[in-house]
């Protein structure tokens, strides 16, 4: 194997290295956005009478 190759593989272990970091702190993340998410979903709902360009 020349250099080129060498360098094409280790690039590609580090890569899925960084994406599986990426992934599990998408996942621990994933609850405290989707609770953040509803909640900010609810709150929209319930004022939506307030917000701007509202009905008239």
């Amino acid at each position: 194997m020349n250099k080129n190759a060498i360098v094409t593989i280790l690039a590609i272990i580090g890569g899925l290295v960084v994406l599986g970091w990426v992934l599990k702190l998408t996942f621990a993340l994933l609850g405290p956005l989707l609770v953040i998410g509803v909640g900010v979903l609810i709150y929209l709902v319930l004022a939506k009478d307030k917000t701007i360009g509202g009905p008239k």
